[in-house]
């Protein structure tokens, strides 16, 4: 069985008993993106489709750039786990959940086919479309999670969205010596740096100590927007990137 969004984005239809009701009066705002980090494609699948893993997604795209769709969009898929952003903590039932076929840092990680993106590309834009998310709400699992994920990881190639109109990119800034900060520093620059950090959505308090907290967040923007060089460090290069980053926010000055 096939079905097609408006844009003509085609799935095949692969159920999944893994879903509930979404949370009354609820939104769809966001779209979150995952790898499966699974040594196969079939593996993924199977687990996504087990009662008994209690994990799942509304779309799975395959690396040939195939997409199924297991779980409709009107459900609440189990995709996010424990995470937040912008203040919110049940995540999966203000998002989409896509999931894309990839071994991941713990079984091969590896760089994401062009059939593949372009297959992503094309689906979250129809999402966004169809649902009205901003640009700001397309996420990696690492955003919501940076204590425990590390998806869809620092080879997926974001730029590539962006040129469909999809999620926000920036250039990022060239890395060089200069300014830093890192764990166990503190003062008025952390303060500043976990603040934009919290702006953005991040889960960071802002207490002025680079703790480990404020690593692990630092990490996952480097992952997602600065990923050249991802070490949790706050050095010249991810503070500008960060800079640039909120420029493109609305009402942002």
């Amino acid at each position: 069985m096939s079905v097609a969004t408006d844009t003509g984005v085609k799935a095949r239809v692969h159920p999944s008993p893994n879903h509930g009701e979404r949370a009354q009066g609820v939104p769809i705002d966001m779209v979150v993106l995952h790898y499966t980090g699974m040594p196969t494609a079939e593996a993924a699948l199977k687990r996504l489709c087990d009662p008994r893993a209690e994990v799942s997604a509304h779309y799975l795209v395959d690396e040939d750039g195939s997409i199924l769709q297991c779980v409709p969009e009107a459900r609440r898929a189990w995709h996010a786990g424990r995470s937040f952003w912008k203040g919110e903590t049940d995540i999966n039932s203000r998002s989409i959940g896509i999931e894309i076929v990839n071994p991941g840092h713990e079984h091969g990680y590896r760089a994401f086919p062009e059939e593949q993106v372009d297959a992503v590309s094309r689906l979250v834009a129809d999402v966004c479309r169809r649902h009205g998310i901003d640009p700001w709400m397309v996420l990696g699992h690492s955003d919501i999670a940076p204590e425990r994920k590390q998806d869809p990881g620092e080879l997926f190639p974001w730029i590539r969205l962006a040129e469909k109109n999809v999620g926000v990119y920036v250039e990022p800034f060239p890395i060089r010596s200069g300014l830093l900060m890192q764990e166990g520093d503190s003062g008025q620059p952390v303060e500043a740096l976990q603040s934009m950090l919290a702006l953005y959505g991040y889960d960071v308090a802002i207490t002025g100590v680079f703790d480990r907290r404020t690593q692990l967040v630092v990490a996952a923007f480097q992952r997602h927007f600065r990923p050249q060089k991802v070490d949790g460090i706050a050095d010249q290069s991810t503070i500008e990137t960060l800079n640039a980053l909120l420029r493109k926010l609305p009402n942002f000055s």
